[in-house]
């Protein structure tokens, strides 16, 4: 059985891996994987992102798909509160509410089932990267308009070159475990 070598905590981020052309030509993608597979640079990645929420835990945590399901799944059992998650289009079972959004190679949209959070719901949006920030901004704007109170957003990694955070004009706090 293969042995999986166990990063220090404190620079997880190292095993964040470049993949040139992914998903399209241009394109440099921010792997995390490296990551999930090491146990001990999991737990420090999600160490570092539940300790600004620990002393006022949200009511939910939405995690928008696909590594912000992991991210957020995590994130939520470490703070003791629910899972809600935000999928791409014809993936939830039930009635939903959907929200159209730019990417920097292209358009999508996402889903959230109309009944997942109770109004007033505290909810923080997860995801793995920010980049652009137009997945973050459409998450946000769906969640609000299901009836939650979006009390932040917290990433794994944040593209500074990109300027995502330039373009968040929300006023719940947006965190980034690091910066790349």
């Amino acid at each position: 059985m293969p042995r999986f070598r166990i990063a220090p905590v404190s620079d997880w981020s190292r095993l964040v891996r470049d993949v040139p052309d992914f998903p399209k030509a241009g394109i440099v993608f921010k792997d995390i994987t490296p990551v999930l597979a090491d146990a001990a640079a999991f737990a420090g990645a999600m160490a570092q992102m539940a300790a600004p929420w620990r002393g006022a835990p949200p009511d939910a945590v939405a995690g928008i798909e696909s590594r912000g399901f992991i991210l957020g799944a995590a994130l939520a059992h470490a703070l003791g509160c629910g899972f809600v998650p935000v999928r791409k289009p014809g993936k939830l079972p039930a009635r939903t509410l959907a929200q159209d959004y730019a990417l920097e190679y292209g358009s999508d949209r996402l889903e959230v089932h109309v009944d997942a959070l109770p109004p007033g719901a505290r909810v923080l949006v997860v995801d793995d990267v920010l980049a652009t920030g137009g997945t973050l901004r459409a998450a946000t704007a769906l969640l609000r308009r299901q009836g939650a109170d979006v009390v932040g957003a917290d990433v794994l990694v944040e593209l500074a070159f990109l300027r995502g955070r330039e373009r968040w004009d929300d006023p719940a706090p947006l965190r980034a475990a690091k910066l790349l």
